[in-house]
């Protein structure tokens, strides 16, 4: 068995790579610098020279609020052009099973919560991220449409908010985990009395380990054709990937704070925007197949700490 796993040094598809590898699958990947995702010609050519058995396509331009308000065309371009051409290749070449990673982004802003999968283009996106959650989007629904039309085994994940080991922890383009672990760490450091966070503390957001999403990415991947249709529509086939639980950002900083032994006081910018107050996947689809996630909140900080001071030198520069 040999599996295509495009983005290989994101943080979720090195965990992913990193138990395939570990279950004796031969894992192909490719740097940017070797295969340009967004070149259609040379997406084909590695697909022909290749002959891969299978695909995990966790490869995308990503970032925080910042980064994709500053760089919409690039998020929505690029994303694009990976999804169409991996995706299509893959057919193409005779490749029947791909697993499609997506994002939360991908459910209107105004969505109940938890976020049901049939919530999918019930209402507006999230104006900051909207390029980006709507190129997620066509990534589903190209999955869709090859699986009516051509039989093929596509599957599509979408993940919660992600943290962990090989984390982005760029000062201003990472996500809120990362971004409050740098921000504390550095305040540790230089012994400052202070940290002030954007907004109130009140909104609510999920996280979960980035280890146990590579599980479950497995996980659904490893399912038999029959199960996975069972729990999936023609029109909806794709599933919630979650911890189950949400904090609110104030918790979480008062933990990342805790973790990183800052001892100063916390402050809470009311001037600055809180987001989306609420976002809570609903995974209840993928713990009535048997899959649960396994690392706690504080456990799984902790580790991600560790790392970063591991790689402090580089991460995120």
């Amino acid at each position: 068995m040999r599996i295509f796993v495009a983005g290989h040094r994101g943080m979720v598809g090195s965990a992913i790579a990193r138990k395939l590898t570990e279950r004796g699958v031969e894992v192909v990947t490719r740097t940017r610098t070797e295969l340009d995702l967004t070149d259609q010609h040379a997406v084909r050519d590695f697909f022909v020279a290749e002959a891969v058995d299978g695909v995990v396509l966790a490869a995308a331009k990503v970032g925080g609020i910042h980064a994709n308000n500053t760089y919409p065309a690039d998020f929505i371009y690029e994303n694009l052009m990976i999804e169409c051409n991996v995706i299509h290749q893959a057919f193409a070449s005779g490749v029947r099973r791909l697993l499609f990673l997506g994002s939360s982004c991908i459910y209107p802003r105004a969505v109940a919560q938890p976020m049901r999968e049939d919530a999918l283009l019930t209402g507006i996106l999230e104006p900051t991220n909207e390029p980006y959650a709507v190129a997620k989007i066509a990534g589903i629904k190209l999955c869709e449409s090859y699986n009516r039309q051509y039989g093929t085994d596509y599957r599509s994940v979408m993940p919660t908010n992600l943290y962990g080991p090989g984390d982005n922890f760029h000062p201003e383009n990472s996500h809120v985990m990362p971004a409050l672990i740098r921000r504390f760490h550095e305040a540790t450091e230089a012994g400052a009395k202070q940290v002030t966070i954007w907004g109130t503390g009140t909104p609510r957001r999920e996280f979960l380990h980035v280890d146990d999403m590579a599980e479950a990415s497995l996980f659904i991947l490893d399912l038999p054709p029959e199960l996975y249709q069972a729990n999936t529509e023609p029109m909806l086939s794709h599933i919630n990937v979650g911890y189950g639980e949400d904090v609110t950002i104030a918790d979480l900083a008062r933990l990342v704070a805790q973790v990183t032994g800052f001892e100063g006081e916390i402050v809470f910018d009311a001037t600055k925007p809180d987001g989306t107050m609420r976002k809570l996947m609903d995974s209840s689809r993928l713990e009535a197949m048997g899959w649960k996630p396994s690392v706690a909140l504080a456990d799984g900080v902790r580790e991600t700490y560790r790392w970063f001071l591991d790689h402090v030198a580089t991460a995120g520069r």
